[in-house]
């Protein structure tokens, strides 16, 4: 099945699985370093509090963590199939729904008057879990998509190479962030901003000059990926929501969960697009445009959920409810 609402496309939307953006080794090896240090400062902001938390609210982490890396690729998996994105798109949006959610998820949580506590502890957890979940559920729902599995084929992906760069990525930062945090933690609260704000505005300029140097592979597709961010980072938050709303969590864990499944690390995504899928056209492409929308969606539903009330009690009430 094909977008039959998107017909006589005006570019070459066939030919996108053969597409590649244009990255030298230097550029590669620039960003591995920006997200390096962007997971690090996710890292410096967790403290061994946040995976206590984990203990307190038990079923809103479970449903949060299960609606991640088991509802969010298996949804996205049949979003490709009815879809009928092209096999790289189908591959980029795959990926995307496997990595773990970054600290913007935090932010929005936050704008939302959600339960921020509950957010970061399920950043916490959910990138640990996906040095060791995200290559496996990329291979497993890639692995069984009929045109992506090809595509996989065709690139030469390695499993080896995947994992290693999952765990240098993701991995050591975050055992070097929380290591700091936990033993000079005046230490990374000093340093922490900076890496942040530091880290984002290189993943910016890195994200611009990558633009530039591929414009025209940009012009030529992007209404075609920015279709399938759209309906898949839509999709993404309605799931949070919806499946938290389903186990009957409160209104502020709602609001975090929806965030946590909905607000993917797409610099991450993007990372291993560029090295481990070549620069793939569609899954690249998708990679970048999914986090600028995303952070558009997200600021959207935030600022429209910070003007409503969640109707709930105290957070230590909250607590004391669920975790019964």
């Amino acid at each position: 099945m094909s977008l039959a609402f998107l017909p006589n496309l005006p570019f070459g939307a066939e030919d996108i699985d053969s597409a590649n953006l244009n990255t030298s080794d230097g550029m590669l090896f620039l960003l591995s370093a920006v997200i390096f240090v962007i997971m690090l400062g996710i890292a410096l902001e967790m403290k061994v509090d946040d995976f206590r938390h984990v203990a307190k609210l038990p079923k809103a982490m479970a449903v949060g963590v299960a609606a991640q890396f088991i509802c969010l690729p298996a949804i996205t998996y049949l979003l490709t199939l009815v879809l009928g994105f092209r096999p790289s798109i189908a591959l980029g949006m795959i990926l995307v729904a496997c990595c773990p959610p970054g600290n913007i998820s935090n932010i929005l949580v936050y704008r939302a008057r959600g339960n921020v506590a509950l957010s970061l502890s399920m950043t916490a957890l959910s990138n640990f879990l996906a040095i060791f979940l995200m290559p496996l559920n990329i291979a497993f729902w890639a692995g069984m998509h009929p045109e992506a599995s090809q595509v996989l084929k065709d690139v030469d992906v390695s499993a080896v190479e995947l994992l290693i760069d999952i765990v240098v990525l993701i991995g050591i930062p975050l055992c070097l962030g929380l290591t700091i945090s936990s033993r000079k933690p005046e230490l990374a609260r000093k340093v922490q901003p900076l890496v942040k704000k530091f880290s984002m505005i290189f993943l910016v300029l890195f994200i611009l000059g990558a633009l530039i140097g591929n414009i025209g592979v940009f012009v030529d597709y992007i209404a075609l990926v920015a279709v399938a961010v759209f309906l898949h980072d839509t999709l993404a938050l309605l799931l949070g929501y919806g499946i938290a709303a389903s186990f009957k969590v409160s209104e502020p864990n709602r609001r975090a969960i929806t965030f946590e499944v909905g607000v993917r690390n797409a610099a991450l995504g993007l990372g291993i697009a560029l090295s481990v899928f070549k620069g793939l056209g569609g899954v690249a492409m998708v990679a970048a445009w999914w986090g600028v929308w995303d952070l558009i969606a997200g600021l959207a539903l935030s600022g429209w959920w910070a003007k409503r009330p969640t109707g709930d009690v105290d957070e230590s009430t909250l607590e004391a409810a669920e975790s019964g």
